[in-house]
């Protein structure tokens, strides 16, 4: 099976946020992750994940109101500057932190100027964080309406128009679903360009094991295909968290 990870954005929410780690590391997970870490001390988290050995694998930036807020704006031309000044503001985050992989958030936008100042936004982030592994993530139009990076293959062509070595994709197979209904076509032609993977069923991004996608099919897949980065299950337990981790020791 791959190495999992929890993310504690949507997993242990019955609990507050920062006992999160431990019950992640109690539930048999060695590796967590948080979307929007911002509103909570990142020394204090560091020590969390210090104290319950667990590695820190993905953050987003930048970093958004996200309670009605933009779901980032590296694509949203006229934005170039607060992309920037708020990338440098999570690289600080980072510094504590110490995430495996950065998600750069394209936001809402379209056409080709939003195009070309996405390609310009990364290949400057790429270039002002290279020792930092950034990635992007196409996210589907039903849960995210009107964001810029909808599509695997556009995911593909911008990555080739960058081309970064520190910038990859950020592999979301819930998404995949929903943009392709093949999961494992879609791993099958993109995979080689991913070096960090999440999951949920569908419908409703809900638990392993309780929807449309054969979970433990595509687990198979990746470990047959040898790869080598964490999956992080990011999923709406129906429950409490603990109760639907059963997907966790087959």
């Amino acid at each position: 099976m791959p190495k999992f990870a929890a993310n504690l954005t949507f997993l242990f929410t019955e609990l507050p946020f920062m006992e999160r780690f431990a019950a992640a590391k109690e539930a048999g997970f060695d590796a967590v992750e948080v979307l929007f870490p911002y509103e909570f001390s990142a020394q204090e988290m560091r020590h969390e994940l210090v104290r319950h050995d667990l590695t820190f694998v993905l953050m987003n930036v930048p970093p958004p109101n996200w309670t009605g807020g933009d779901r980032g704006f590296a694509a949203v031309p006229g934005c170039e500057d607060r992309f920037r000044r708020d990338f440098d503001r999570a690289m600080r985050f980072a510094d504590v932190l110490g995430p495996r992989h950065i998600h750069i958030m394209a936001g809402k936008a379209r056409g080709l100027v939003a195009r070309k100042t996405y390609i310009d936004n990364l290949t400057w982030a790429a270039a002002r964080a290279p020792k930092r592994s950034l990635t992007i993530e196409p996210i589907n139009p039903i849960d995210m309406p009107g964001y810029f990076l909808n599509d695997f293959d556009l995911a593909a062509e911008i990555l080739d128009a960058v081309g970064a070595p520190n910038l990859n994709l950020q592999f979301d197979a819930y998404h995949a679903h929903v943009l392709t209904e093949d999961v494992a076509a879609t791993w099958d032609k993109h995979k080689d360009r991913a070096v960090h993977v999440q999951f949920a069923n569908a419908p409703g991004r809900s638990d392993p094991g309780s929807g449309e996608i054969d979970l433990s099919a595509f687990f198979n897949q990746l470990d047959l295909g040898g790869y080598a980065g964490f999956a992080s299950a990011e999923y709406r337990p129906v429950g409490e968290t603990r109760d639907g981790l059963g997907w966790l020791a087959t």
